[in-house]
């Protein structure tokens, strides 16, 4: 019955959704929003939309992007996806500097802190690195550029992270684990010491971010398919404190939508002296704060902040010098959509920084439309445009298939011996011998 559910659900298509992603540049300076193959990028300091170039030679992005990330100080961006490229660019004339080639689909990428290096993880469980900038003279970077450092062998990487300090690399999947490696000095020769195992979550571990004391001593946080945002200890592998959201969620849900997988941890996006936590969840509408108390290690809930209906944030992000937390909506690959039909739907949460959030007398708010900076501008770049009469009739389909779309990409799904066959026959992963 397992394998057969699954089968369908391949064979439909739903499996394949493509959530939209944001980030925000740690400076403030601009936002990017991708969602399918197509990187939107705004210029807050300049109130217009990026045009992006490309002088790596590589091609552009072809299939859902899957992942997206600022290095620690804003200078390089990465996007890879499910066209197995990896494009590297640099922030100050969004320009691709690089574009590496990955055998198999790429999940996951992170710059490290000394923005020396890319690292990526594959649907095999991979990690790989590339030097920046290596490949040089317009030429396109390929996969023998990158070298495989370590991996979780067999199981997909959701979350990709190199700690504050430089001196880690922390990776999750979809079987439970989390693991601290220690990012050797020289990493082209891989990455083979591991530090510590974090575990504890009892479903796929979603997304993973880190938070500081002022002091400079940070924790992880966590959040998977099993409801739950972890607080840890992560050099010694120690779990500090479980948060469980199942509950104060199920409480503003139906009963219809209380489901486990519906559930699940989206994203998390902690402020920048740690003390809140945004967490988004499947099938919610809206964003649970809490409060998080790196000093007694503790982790409580503090309040919600509820959005329409129709609206369920699916990707986070901050920008700590202006203090906002960025949410985004949206799909490709949804059933009937065209690629001129890529929506997304942003809201933005002001005075994430300055402790107001954390008021026990303050009501947040979410930024309308007219408050939103730079306005119209900003919303047709990242969103793209669309009839609005037709806009909540989209978002409600999009509501619907993002409600199981996390369930089914990380959730390990079980073939029938006939089916595995076949699926092997139709690879088109497989490494071209030269």
């Amino acid at each position: 019955m397992e394998d057969t559910a699954v089968e369908e659900a391949e064979v439909s298509g739903a499996a394949e959704l493509a959530p939209a992603l944001v980030a925000a540049h740690p400076l403030g300076r601009s936002v990017a929003v991708a969602v399918g193959p197509e990187l939107r990028v705004f210029d807050l300091k300049a109130g217009s939309v990026v045009s992006l170039s490309d002088d790596s030679g590589g091609g552009s992005h072809s299939d859902a992007i899957r992942a997206i990330s600022f290095s620690a100080n804003g200078v390089l961006f990465a996007s890879a996806g499910d066209d197995k490229l990896v494009k590297v660019w640099r922030t100050d004339s969004w320009c691709c500097i690089q574009t590496i080639t990955s055998e198999k689909r790429v999940s996951t990428v992170a710059i490290s802190n000394d923005g020396m290096y890319i690292t990526f993880a594959d649907k095999f469980g991979l990690i790989w690195l590339v030097t920046v900038g290596q490949s040089g003279g317009g030429q396109e970077s390929t996969d023998n550029n990158s070298v495989s450092i370590f991996g979780h062998y067999c199981s997909i990487i959701t979350s990709m992270k190199f700690s504050p300090d430089g001196l880690f690399i922390v990776t999750a999947d979809r079987d439970f684990k989390i693991r601290v490696t220690l990012f050797p000095k020289k990493p082209l020769r891989g990455a083979h010491e591991i530090q510590s195992f974090c575990l504890g979550h009892t479903e796929f571990v979603s997304c993973i971010a880190f938070t500081c004391l002022s002091e400079g001593s940070s924790f992880l946080l966590s959040g998977g398919g099993d409801s739950t945002v972890r607080l840890w200890d992560y050099i010694n592998g120690c779990l500090l404190d479980t948060c469980q959201v199942r509950d104060k969620a199920g409480e503003l849900l139906e009963p219809n939508e209380t489901e486990d997988n519906n559930l699940a941890i989206a994203d998390i996006c902690p402020t920048n002296d740690g003390s809140l936590v945004a967490v988004a969840i499947q099938s919610f509408n809206g964003i649970m704060l809490l409060a998080c108390d790196l000093v007694a290690k503790k982790l409580s809930f503090l309040k919600v902040i509820t959005m329409e209906k129709c609206y369920i944030p699916i990707s986070l992000a901050s920008s700590f010098s202006a203090g906002l937390l960025w949410t985004v909506m949206g799909a490709s690959n949804m059933p009937n959509q065209a690629g001129s039909q890529l929506l997304t739907r942003l809201h933005i949460i002001p005075h994430f920084k300055n402790g107001i959030l954390a008021s026990s007398d303050h009501v947040p708010t979410v930024l309308v439309d007219s408050e939103v900076p730079h306005g119209e501008k900003l919303l047709l770049a990242l969103q793209g445009s669309l009839d609005i009469a037709k806009q909540d009739e989209v978002l409600a389909s999009m509501q619907a298939a993002l409600k199981v779309s996390m369930h089914k990409m990380l959730v390990k799904k079980h073939y029938s011996e006939e089916r595995r066959e076949h699926r092997k026959r139709g690879r088109n992963d497989k490494k071209i011998k030269k």
